[in-house]
């Protein structure tokens, strides 16, 4: 079965930084893009970015407007990690942080993980 267990998360002050990890296990890690989402208080989960699987020809990310050029995702294949370093923190960046695998042609997910609890106060 596949387990995906979010951690870094905490209480920081608004412009802090925090750096997330999701470690995977139960599948061939290497070979799927991997994202990160999050879910405020009373909303619906939402995407925040992702990272492609490693090729010859590197990786690509993406990320959400909301986020594009404070976050940046990372992984590494050999800990089936990946990361998320959140810098220029905001209060709307409170959430709860979840991590999982994108397929671009369907939206499939495994089990949701427990997720990490941001929390960004002014």
């Amino acid at each position: 079965q596949v387990q995906l267990v979010e951690s870094g998360g905490g209480l920081v002050q608004a412009g802090g930084s925090l750096r997330l990890s999701c470690a995977a296990s139960g599948l061939t890690f290497s070979t799927y893009a991997m994202g990160w989402f999050r879910q405020k208080p009373g909303k619906e989960r939402e995407f925040v970015t992702d990272i492609s699987a490693i090729s010859w020809s590197g990786t690509h990310t993406s990320y959400a407007d909301s986020v594009k050029g404070r976050f940046t995702i990372s992984r590494d294949n050999a800990n089936n990690t990946v990361y998320l370093q959140m810098n220029s923190l905001k209060p709307e960046d409170t959430a709860v942080y979840y991590c999982n695998i994108v397929l671009y042609y369907t939206t499939n997910y495994y089990p949701w993980g427990q997720g990490t609890q941001v929390t960004v106060s002014s």
